[in-house]
């Protein structure tokens, strides 16, 4: 649960590690170990049926994001809902949910933590209030992280427990995931990673920015140098010398997969789908689809439905000398009506 007196025990973690923010960040992933172990850690996850839908002035991610907030209020809108986080709660996002952001502050005071995830990376910030209601990176670390398919595992089932309706089974389990998440994430921070160059380092920014702007029509080579404070020659070259793949083509590749992900598991229509992966133009994302796929958007979904159709039509259970195709009936069932 949250109260007045937790709130200002994560207070003090950032006063006294300001100069040390990998130890503020162990102080905080700390706190929530112990609190989620108490039961004490209200954890709060977005429940939106509108997932990988482009709606104005939001965004979404193709990975789910974890908020710890710290000091003041984050209100999260939804297209059809909101969610408001304070001092000392959790909120998970789930992957897809589209949303928009907006703070206030207590007694003059924002913060809270953000952990996303990347590949095989995991990034956690702080964000502080930059503008009268709008939030913004601080400071950002990346974390190499071997286990990260179980960690976004994790938040994947927790976010499918919290639809579930017996609220007694549900807390408990949820306790346990969220525990165990943050009981990861802790022993991933305070070990540390290994020291990245300043080069490596931009490269690692340049994908994590990529991942956060990957439904904006603006996300280019030019806006991510303008953002690294380098050129975009310079961001280019490094890009390509040091992961083999060209900048432009890996922000293609990466719409592409998240269009994937939403052919697969969304009814959308194939126009949405370019808007929300950030084609401006559903041609040019038809060709740039075909060109990663060797399919058209439309062939994909068509291909994608045939296997579908293809595992419902296989033998449910295969015995040696026949295929059962029905579900089968309970033995005592049987019994009964024969007598």
């Amino acid at each position: 649960m949250s109260d007045g007196k937790s709130g200002r025990n994560w207070l003090k973690f950032r006063r006294c590690f300001s100069d040390n923010h990998r130890a503020e960040m162990h102080g905080l992933l700390e706190e929530c170990v112990q609190r989620s172990t108490k039961g004490l850690l209200r954890t709060k996850v977005a429940q939106e049926s509108s997932s990988f839908e482009k709606h104005p002035l939001m965004h979404y991610h193709f990975s789910p994001e974890v908020f710890v907030q710290q000091e003041g209020v984050t209100e999260f809108s939804f297209p059809r809902d909101k969610l408001v986080l304070k001092p000392g709660e959790v909120c998970i996002l789930p992957a897809g949910v589209p949303h928009k952001e907006r703070i206030s502050k207590i007694d003059g005071q924002f913060r809270n933590m953000v952990v996303g995830f990347y590949h095989d990376t995991i990034s956690v910030h702080f964000a502080n209030e930059v503008s009268p209601g709008k939030p913004d990176i601080e400071v950002i670390e990346f974390f190499f992280a071997p286990d990260i398919d179980q960690m976004k595992a994790l938040m994947n089932i927790l976010v499918q427990v919290s639809k579930t309706g017996d609220s007694q089974e549900r807390d408990a389990a949820m306790r346990g995931l969220v525990m165990a998440f943050f009981s990861l994430l802790y022993k991933l921070v305070a070990h540390g990673t290994e020291n990245f160059n300043s080069e490596a380092g931009k490269v690692f920014q340049t994908k994590w920015l990529v991942r956060e702007q990957l439904s904006s029509t603006t996300l280019s080579v030019k806006s991510l140098a303008e953002r690294l404070q380098c050129s975009a020659d310079y961001l280019s070259h490094l890009f390509h010398s040091t992961t083999g793949e060209r900048l432009v083509s890996y922000i293609q590749r990466k719409r592409i997969e998240g269009a994937k992900l939403a052919l697969e598991a969304t009814p959308l229509y194939v126009s949405e789908i370019a808007w929300s992966s950030g084609f401006s133009d559903p041609a040019y994302f038809a060709r740039v689809f075909k060109k990663f796929t060797g399919e058209t958007p439309q062939s994909y979904r068509e291909m994608l439905e045939k296997k579908r159709h293809q595992m419902d039509s296989r033998p449910k259970t295969v015995y040696h000398d026949r295929d059962e195709f029905s579900m089968g009936k309970p033995h005592v069932m049987n019994e009964t009506l024969a007598n």
